[in-house]
């Protein structure tokens, strides 16, 4: 996997909407492209408020209490045709994961990107009560 840490980066409308801060908050941008050989298999940004990312990946952090996850299929945009090395006619899956923590603040938000021609997703949830979150 390639992966890249963007730091300061500049919230869209969308972002502070799925994180629900203010536009102007400084947020963490880890950017991470798989491969399945050569080939590019997916593509994922997930971006984390600046105060709760500390100098590690997100897959090293707290347990969520809560994730959601939407799912659609779109066409691509040019960025990712170039970097999935796809065509512009070929159907993506687009997938937006926001997890919250148990006093419900928005800990990170993530889009990831599978193309459609090459794409599978298995989603596991392991349900925890307030109580298991406070032990934590």
């Amino acid at each position: 996997m390639q992966g890249e840490i963007t730091y300061g980066t500049t919230l869209s409308n969308l972002l502070a909407t799925l994180l629900k801060v203010p536009s102007r908050t400084p947020l963490t941008e880890f950017l991470c492209i798989g491969h399945e050989g050569e080939s590019p298999h997916s593509l994922a940004r997930i971006y984390i408020p600046r105060d709760l990312a500390a100098a590690e990946p997100p897959w090293h952090r707290q347990r969520p209490a809560e994730v959601r996850d939407r799912v659609t299929a779109r066409l691509p945009t040019p960025e990712e045709t170039s970097t999935l090395r796809i065509t512009p006619t070929l159907g993506i899956l687009a997938i937006t994961r926001i997890s919250t923590d148990f006093t419900g603040r928005v800990i990170e938000a993530a889009r990831l990107v599978l193309p459609g021609d090459r794409a599978e997703a298995f989603f596991t949830t392991h349900p925890t009560t307030a109580e298991e979150g406070a032990e934590g």
